[in-house]
Parts: C-alpha cells; structure tokens; sequence
C-alpha cells in the first residue's frame, strides 16, 4: 500500500511539474520578447533570455564618418550596419534597433578614440523598459486606449454591481412566483456570448448616438456581468441573518440606510468576487471594442492592432501585453481573499 501510494504520489507530482513548465516556460519566452531589441527578434532561433547590454565594432572612416558592425550571432563574425557621421541618425539606430538611449553626439565623442587606436568595440547597456516606453509612443492610441480601458471598467464593474447587487437582493430577500427559475435564467444570460449580441447593439447604440463612446462599451459588458453579480450576491444575502436588518429597523434606520448600512457589508466578499468578473470582463475582451469602437479604441484592441502591425515590432505589441496583464493580476491579487468566502456563506 504504501508502494502503491509513493508512486501515485509521485506520478501527480511529474503531471503537476509539466503543466508548470507548459504554462511558465511560453510565460518567461513571452516576457523576454518584451524586453528584447529589433536584433535580437531577428534571431534564429532566439535566446530564451533578454541581453542586458550591447556590443558593437566601430571602424573609422574619413570624413568624420563611422563604420557600426554588428554580431548578429550567425556565425559570420561581425556584419556591417550603418556608415554615418550624423548624430541623429546614429542615435535613432540606437534606439530603435538596440534598445540603447544614448545622445547622439555622446556616441560620437566617444568614438573619437578610434581615430587614433584603431577599430574598438564598445558595450553599451539596454534601457530596461524601452519597449514599454516605444509602445505608448509609437503605437498609436495606446495611451488613450490604456485610459479607456481603465474608464470602461470602471462604468462596468459600477453598473453590475448597482443592479446586481439589488437584484440579488430581491432574490434573495422576497418571495414571489418563477424565483427559481429566474435565478436559473440569471445563469442562461452568460451562456451568450458577448460578441453575439455586439452586432445588434451597435445597430441600437447608433440610433442613439452613443457609438463609439465607452458608456456603449460599458453597457455591453454589464448585460452578462448583471446576471452574474446577481446570481452570486444572493447566495450571500441569504446567509445574513434577518434579525440584524430588523434590528436596524426598530433602531430607526430605514430600509435604504439598513441596506447600506448592515447588509452591503455583510456581502462586500460576494461585491468583490463579481467585480472581478466585471473587471475582467471589460478590461480583456477585444471582439465588442472591435465592433462598438472606432476612435475610442480599448487598450486590448490597441494591442490587438500591433501585433499585425507592420509600423512596430513584436516586441512592442509584447510589452504592450505585459502592460494588459499586469493591472488585471493586481486587481485580482487584491481581492483573491474573498474569492474564498463568496460560496461559504457570511459569519456573524
């Protein structure tokens, strides 16, 4: 038996240990390409690990000018780039191919030296989040897009949770006919996908001349997250006690300050859980942005556009993920204690 049980044990632990490396080893190659250069994207194969700095050659030319070689790590040894005496261009060359911000005339000067020594290598270090950096300024609408997507969710989680909440209040708290299947019904709403009711409500936000606008967007996120809110917070407004709302009463509180007051505390588990499902909701999709939205373009579909994008790099559009990934990992750290609790009930 206890034969039996190592090797369950360990067969469980080699099956856990290879979703981890399915799952982290594309995470980590992913995070690289966002802090990798234009050089190093046009590597084959490509190094699993970003270099943190940069090496070239630079020979001499008459007229002031410069030779730059690069090892493009072929095989062919160092491979001339660039002849120039231009400040501007140079730094450009630097920036946009190597990641290294550098004044142009600081390279220049330093490069001096060779006119007397020879051909020089010089090591130049990467500014560390340059792709980020090249991403809001290249990319367009990327920081507006990161500013809608911030306000759409906002206007999201706001709405359902207002008419969630409320409604799962009435679910919970009154008794009247089809309640039970109206709380099944809740749960039917989220099997429709929210691309699949985008094309008619874009015709509908038309003909009130609200397209292209966020509140739009926000309405289309909500019509699902409604449904959900409500189905949660009634499993939780049906574990608080009756006696503490009552209480509230005879004290003189009314039904609003009672609800307010005793009851959205006693749920805030159930509030958080279904923001986050709000949240997540508004800030990752890209399929409705891309239909409801044409200037008022969302941060995921800002993305979207630069990965195809011929004006910018892979590593851009990487970054620029990065940039999507973090603020929904730290809305869910923030809250993953509730996650806990919404099923179990509130103690008292």
């Amino acid at each position: 038996m206890d034969k039996y049980s190592a090797v369950q044990k360990t067969l469980i632990a080699l099956v856990l240990a290879t979703m981890a490396l399915a799952v982290a080893i594309p995470m980590l190659f992913f995070i690289s390409v966002s802090f990798s250069n234009s050089v190093e994207m046009s590597q084959f194969p490509k190094n699993l690990f970003a270099s943190g700095s940069v090496t070239v050659r630079i020979v001499p030319h008459e007229k002031g000018s410069y030779e730059l070689f690069y090892d493009y790590g072929r095989g062919d040894g160092w491979e001339s780039v660039i002849t120039s005496s231009n400040a501007n261009r140079m730094e450009n060359h630097f920036l946009l191919q190597y990641g290294v911000a550098i004044d142009g005339d600081e390279l220049l000067d330093e490069w001096a030296v060779t006119r007397e020594n020879g051909p020089m290598e010089f090591t130049y270090s990467k500014r560390p989040f340059n792709n980020f950096i090249q991403f809001f300024k290249i990319v367009p609408n990327a920081a507006s897009g990161l500013k809608n997507s911030i306000i759409v969710s906002v206007y999201t989680i706001l709405i359902s949770l207002c008419f969630g909440s409320m409604a799962g209040y009435a679910i919970a708290r009154y008794r009247f006919k089809g309640r039970e299947q109206l709380n099944v019904a809740l749960l039917v709403v989220r099997m429709f996908p929210t691309v699949g009711i985008s094309v008619p409500m874009a015709v509908i936000m038309i003909r009130l001349g609200l397209y292209d606008t966020l509140i739009s967007l926000a309405i289309i996120y909500s019509i699902p997250n409604i449904a959900l809110t409500a189905w949660i917070t009634s499993s939780i407004f049906v574990g608080i006690n009756k006696e503490l709302e009552e209480a509230s009463l005879v004290f003189g509180a009314n039904r609003i300050q009672t609800f307010m007051k005793i009851t959205l505390p006693l749920a805030f588990p159930a509030l958080a859980a279904s923001s986050m499902y709000s949240f997540l909701t508004a800030w990752n999709d890209t399929i409705s942005a891309l239909i409801l939205t044409n200037e008022n373009q969302t941060l995921s579909l800002v993305v979207y556009n630069a990965i195809g994008s011929t004006s910018s790099g892979i590593q851009y559009a990487a970054a620029g993920s990065i940039v999507l990934v973090i603020p929904a990992l730290v809305f869910t750290f923030i809250i993953r204690k509730y996650i806990g609790q919404m099923w179990g009930g509130v103690e008292l």
